[in-house]
């Protein structure tokens, strides 16, 4: 069992990352963003378009961030599900950086991907 503070910590981080996800896959998704891959991308559409991978793949990928964004915050009430939700972002946010990586996009574009890595990293480790 983790100290309090420890439990405190992942339960803000888990939050964060959870309505980051919400953010970008619902509310933001038709707007433009200084960290949508490729030059001209003002959509997820049009990011996904840059990077080369198809509507059904931006579905699948929507569909899993939101799902383990969910799972993730079901993982404060339940915690046997923090890790494997978490494990499912970290994963689809290194799939992220290497698009942008892909398409050559400078690093400051990447910068989200790498913050939530790293919180969901946080998550798997100290869970």
């Amino acid at each position: 069992m983790n100290p309090p503070f420890l439990q405190t910590i992942l339960i803000i981080i888990q939050i964060i990352v959870s309505f980051g996800v919400y953010n970008v896959w619902i509310i933001r998704k038709n707007k433009p963003s200084r960290y949508r891959g490729g030059s001209h991308s003002k959509t997820l559409q049009e990011e996904f378009q840059a990077y080369g991978l198809s509507d059904n793949l931006r579905n699948l990928v929507g569909f899993l961030k939101l799902s383990f964004a969910s799972l993730l915050l079901l993982g404060i009430w339940i915690p046997n599900l923090t890790k494997i939700s978490a494990l499912g972002i970290a994963i689809l946010m290194i799939g992220a950086i290497s698009m942008h990586a892909k398409i050559s996009d400078p690093l400051s574009k990447s910068i989200p991907a790498l913050s939530m890595l790293v919180m969901t990293l946080f998550i798997i480790l100290f869970a």
